[in-house]
């Protein structure tokens, strides 16, 4: 009988610290709250300019209702819907704090289809085909979701390119009620002759994605060749074969002190070869510091062969972002130059210029706006381009990339 008594006064003092321990983990979300608010008030340039003050602080008491019963991943969702209604692109809920799950295959939209661009070495015959459910669930409904949870959107481009890369996260996905399983879901693709394939993927922590094997494919031209002794995999300038003109290939932005003398060493080469046109290509910047694209727009200037009537391309796409928009805006003022390609992601007239903070105990990301630039008259949809190309998907499966060539076939030899 003593022995039963000390076992049950064992196993209520380990419940006790089991369950105190479970309290523990949960996260205090009533600080996270007031410092997100709080933080929001005094750092954002205008956090009230499409969602009023009310509809805000109502929508922060209302999550803090939610956090009371509700697990952590469901009070971030619940907590992206509410920034995402703040109205920027740079006003977001980051989840790079969080070691979240993924599914290795990445997706694109083309030509109305989401297109699966890489995948698992052993997963290839999935490579090019579109993504059509997601455990049983039509793609039109799973996009439905995640599209009001998705971050960092300023206009119907973005939108876009922000929800495809949220198509494989794992806790999004389950807790928006899409998957049935974290850990594992059932994905239905089609190909195109329209067979479809059903493939059970694993989801995996983000640093073990980084050890799988991958398949993927590039778009390219043939008359342009990435030199080998380049100092950025961002950025780099070729001669185009057989064409008086040169390439730029700017994804993002090194230091101030290196975009002189990338400048210079340009402007060296152009002067050499008397290179009568430039193509700036901006299709894959998501952002940086604009200010060190002015630098680049300065050194080309200083290049008296360029034809500066006519030479001058600047290409951009849904995923030209921030810094990448301001600069084509920019680039299109300061050398004249025709914008070739689809429309940017971000807006040249709006809130920019990130800042960020952490919630205490969330650890989350919180970014915002610290400045509106005007680059333009007319708020618009992205910035338009002069002349709107689309890839075309039978081009772009073979590894052609129609915007460049056409740029390409407008240049005389």
């Amino acid at each position: 009988m003593k022995n039963h008594k000390i076992t049950k006064i064992y196993f209520l003092i380990c419940f006790s610290v089991f369950f105190q321990t479970i309290n523990a983990q949960k996260t205090d979300w009533q600080a996270d709250l007031k410092t997100y608010s709080s933080q929001l008030e005094a750092k954002h340039i205008d956090l009230y300019h499409k969602i009023s003050k009310q509809d805000f602080q109502k929508s922060v008491e209302r999550i803090q209702n939610i956090a009371k019963s509700e697990d952590d991943f469901k009070t971030i969702i619940e907590l992206m819907k509410l920034t995402k209604k703040i109205g920027d692109g740079h006003t977001a809920v980051s989840l790079r704090n969080l070691n979240v799950h993924q599914f290795p295959f990445d997706v694109q939209r083309i030509e109305n289809k989401w297109r699966v661009v890489k995948t698992l070495s052993s997963k290839e015959n999935i490579l090019k085909t579109s993504l059509i459910k997601v455990d049983g669930v039509p793609i039109s409904e799973v996009i439905a979701k995640v599209s009001q949870v998705a971050q960092f959107v300023e206009n119907e481009h973005s939108q876009t390119v922000r929800t495809a890369s949220n198509l494989n996260i794992s806790e999004l996905l389950y807790h928006l009620n899409i998957i049935k399983n974290k850990k594992t879901a059932l994905f239905t693709f089609l190909d195109d002759d329209n067979n479809e394939i059903e493939v059970e993927l694993s989801a995996f922590k983000n640093n073990e994605l980084q050890q799988l094997n991958y398949v993927t494919f590039k778009v390219g031209v043939p008359e342009i060749t990435k030199p080998k002794n380049s100092k950025f995999d961002f950025l780099w300038f070729s001669s185009i074969k057989n064409k008086n003109a040169i390439y730029i290939n700017f994804e993002s932005y090194p230091s101030f002190n290196d975009m002189q003398v990338f400048g210079e060493n340009l402007v060296k080469y152009i002067a050499e070869n008397n290179t009568k046109n430039i193509v700036i290509d901006l299709r894959k910047n998501g952002g940086g510091d604009l200010y060190i694209g002015v630098i680049l727009a300065y050194a080309l200037n200083l290049a008296d062969s360029v034809d500066w009537k006519n030479g001058v391309y600047v290409l951009t796409s849904n995923v030209t972002f921030s810094a990448g928009t301001s600069n084509a805006a920019l680039f299109k003022q300061m050398l004249n130059a025709k914008i070739v390609g689809q429309p940017t992601g971000s807006n040249p007239t709006g809130y920019q210029d990130m800042g960020q903070f952490n919630l205490p105990n969330s650890k989350l990301v919180i970014t915002y706006s610290k400045r509106k630039f005007r680059l333009s008259e007319k708020i618009t949809q992205g910035i338009q381009p002069d002349i709107l190309l689309y890839p075309k998907w039978s081009n772009y499966a073979l590894g052609k990339d129609d915007v460049l060539s056409f740029v390409i076939d407008n240049f005389e030899n």
